[in-house]
């Protein structure tokens, strides 16, 4: 058996494990829906997280529009089931379809641009996306859209999350993500070994695109109502901070400081608005004397996952 297949079997495993314990929490109300509430958010904000760093961390592309896909894939999958009656699968499916095909129409003439040129053209276009929903009466326009029917629960976020985090890790470790990691530490060297650099930038855009167009239509159905100012450049920035936090090109690293980002505001409420000071100076004190992350580019169930093969092939 393959390490990396096992690795995928025991990370099933164990996620299995972890969903049946929250869930009894859950049933038994030793977590209430407040405590509930702020699990969903964590899961929907680590999709977010995980697809930002396929782009970010994996392939070096830094983008600050990230939310704009968020956005398409909220409204197209609250259409598909408020206007069509699509079953919430396909509904979701079909969010985030739109959003990897936006994401790629973007990505073509973008992805060209490096560095600052391209964080900023990606911020241009995430406010584009922002102001013609808000235009569109449609969809609500700046009033919002409401009547979105409550199809999101923990086990749809739960286990989304957790296919989402394999398939971007196995991505990570095929030949494809070895490509895009070349682009990250050296685009020029990449393109002299005759690695098509633009190619595989627009393939990490398009799939970072569709899972965040997923969990935008999971945030529409948690919520039942979404407006434009939702999906701000103040929403994509705080992708950016789960990533840059947790370590870029690690997963867990996403994992581990989204929910802890995510935590953060709602564990220091009690400060009233102390708590946006203490918020930002963590994050300085982070940056500060860990600039590459809380796990720089290191996974911590690799080192589970080793210590298990070895053990399991004496």
């Amino acid at each position: 058996m393959k390490k990396e297949f096992r690795n995928t079997i025991i990370l099933l495993g164990v996620s299995i494990i972890l969903f049946v314990i929250l869930t009894i929490l859950m049933d038994t109300e030793i977590l209430n829906m407040y405590y509930s509430r702020i699990l969903i958010l964590i899961c929907i904000n680590v999709i977010l997280a995980v697809s930002l760093n396929l782009i970010i961390g994996v392939t070096g592309q830094l983008t600050l529009g990230h939310a704009g896909f968020m956005s398409i894939g909220a409204y197209a999958a609250a259409i598909f089931t408020m206007e069509m009656n699509a079953p919430f699968p396909i509904a979701l499916l079909m969010g985030g379809i739109i959003a990897g095909g936006i994401g790629f129409l973007i990505g073509l003439p973008t992805l060209r641009l490096k560095g600052d040129y391209l964080a900023i053209t990606t911020l241009g276009f995430g406010e584009i996306i922002r102001v013609v929903i808000t235009n569109i009466d449609s969809l609500g326009g700046g009033r919002g859209l409401s009547g979105i029917p409550p199809k999101t629960n923990f086990a749809w976020v739960f286990f989304i999350m957790v296919f989402t985090i394999l398939i971007i890790y196995n991505i990570g470790r095929s030949s494809q993500g070895r490509a895009m990691m070349s682009v990250r530490e050296d685009e020029i060297a990449a393109e002299a070994m005759g690695i098509n650099t633009t190619k595989y930038k627009i393939m990490a855009f398009v799939t970072g695109s569709f899972f965040a167009g997923i969990a935008g239509g999971l945030f529409a159905h948690y919520l039942m109502y979404i407006k434009p100012e939702q999906f701000n450049f103040l929403k994509s920035v705080d992708l950016v901070t789960y990533v840059v936090m947790g370590g870029m090109g690690s997963l867990t690293g996403s994992v581990i400081s989204t929910g802890i980002l995510t935590i953060l505001p709602e564990a220091l409420r009690f400060l009233n608005d102390y708590r946006m000071i203490i918020y930002p100076l963590a994050l300085i004190i982070i940056m500060r004397f860990r600039p590459q992350g809380l796990m720089g580019t290191k996974e911590i169930s690799m080192k589970v996952f080793n210590k298990y093969s070895k053990g399991s092939d004496k």
